[in-house]
């Protein structure tokens, strides 16, 4: 199998997910720790997801006809340079000590538009990068650059806010224009089929194909509803406060642990991709995430709360990578924009959504009690979802197959 890495073009986007990543990645252990001290509020936090995740839902027909009428690539440059300045406002809103949780949601809010442009562009790139039958291993190596990103920027993300949060988001916002700068000289040639009308066919052309497309639709709505469930990572900082009674340096450690899952994972599936029963494996890894959840939420000691967090992105990746892999292969080139769009719905809803309900809950009932909830539903909802799809469960390869 010929290497991905001799791929240029692969290699410039790939540091350039590295750079975005780490910037987002960081920014989240800012915001998160800041509105707890500020709010003292479990619904606070759940807030800021639900901010970030609004804009996702109302542009979703914009930016997926987008996505496949115009350049992607300079689409995420603009994108990018949108999340940069929001960013410094965040600094320059700490430098003036201007600081509130109104500032804070209204950057989440511009956050979460500029990523609903940056997502489906972005995901329909990669397609047309590599060759069909290196994809699976650069959504693994891609996603291998996520979690690096994931695992170095909480960490160091904890370590910088003790300089002060101003320091922080600067830091944040001079890796996503890095990141813009690296997509701006990516060499990319789009190539528009056909000027599609802007009609209301055109615009739900990606929601109808997922609908019409039962592997899709299982595996999109799967993860959904089972991280929308089994999602605490908006509970970390109280958690980490309040329950493990460490500070920003713990929640840092916590905020990484998912991805260093991930991250082991993802390489061993970059080197050794999966080739059959790929539908029951990724039930079985979902229904590992439940459990995960489940032993995070029972956890009063700092190590095995990091070791079920671990589990949690190691379960997660695998069903990322199949999820991943499934859309790219079976959407077709002049709708990936659309689809991706139409999936960016699907991830919004089940990390920025999820937040927002694991605030609700922990809100209402508790935070314990509200991690074994979601951990409990999401056990059922992959129970649910073998009934509904059996298609999915009997997906042997992730090319198509008639199994």
């Amino acid at each position: 199998m010929p290497s991905l890495f001799k791929h240029t073009n692969f290699v410039h986007y790939w540091i350039g997910q590295i750079a975005s990543s780490f910037a987002f990645q960081m920014l989240t252990v800012g915001i998160g720790w800041q509105m707890y001290n500020l709010t003292n509020s479990p619904m606070a936090l759940g807030l800021v997801g639900l901010c970030q995740f609004l804009p996702q839902l109302t542009l979703t027909l914009v930016v997926g006809h987008m996505a496949d009428r115009y350049n992607r690539r300079l689409i995420c440059v603009f994108s990018r340079l949108i999340m940069t300045m929001t960013v410094a406002v965040l600094a320059i809103s700490n430098i003036t000590d201007h600081i509130s949780a109104t500032i804070i949601y209204s950057c989440a809010v511009m956050l979460g538009a500029a990523r609903a442009f940056e997502m489906p562009a972005n995901q329909a790139i990669l397609p047309n990068l590599v060759p069909e039958a290196l994809l699976s291993r650069a959504m693994s190596a891609i996603a291998s650059a996520r979690e690096i990103s994931v695992i170095a920027g909480p960490a160091l993300g904890g370590l910088i806010y003790l300089l002060g949060p101003t320091t922080l988001y600067s830091t944040s916002s001079l890796c996503f224009l890095l990141s813009s700068v690296i997509m701006f000289f990516l060499h990319y040639n789009f190539v528009v089929k056909a000027k599609a009308p802007i009609n209301m066919t055109h615009l739900l052309g990606g929601l109808r194909f997922v609908r019409n497309n039962k592997v899709i639709l299982g595996s999109v709505s799967l993860d959904m509803f089972a991280v929308l469930l089994g999602g605490a990572t908006a509970l970390l900082p109280i958690v980490a406060k309040d329950i493990l009674h460490t500070g920003p340096w713990g929640l840092g450690l916590l905020r990484c642990a998912p991805a260093l899952g991930a991250l082991l994972v993802s390489v061993y599936l970059s080197r050794r991709p999966l080739e059959h029963s790929v539908g029951k494996i990724m039930f079985a890894a979902v229904a590992s995430f439940g459990v995960a959840t489940i032993l995070f939420g029972l956890s009063s000691t700092l190590i095995l709360s990091l070791a079920a967090l671990t589990l949690m992105g190691a379960s997660d990746m695998i069903s990322v990578v199949i999820r991943s892999t499934l859309i790219q292969i079976e959407t077709p080139d002049d709708m990936r924009g659309r689809v991706s769009a139409a999936n960016s719905i699907f991830i919004g809803s089940s990390n920025q959504l999820g937040e927002f309900e694991s605030g609700v809950t922990a809100a209402w009932f508790g935070v314990i009690p509200a991690i074994l909830i979601g951990g409990i539903g999401t056990i059922a909802v992959v129970g649910i979802w073998m009934y509904l799809f059996p298609t999915l469960v009997h997906r042997n390869r992730l090319e198509k197959d008639n199994t």
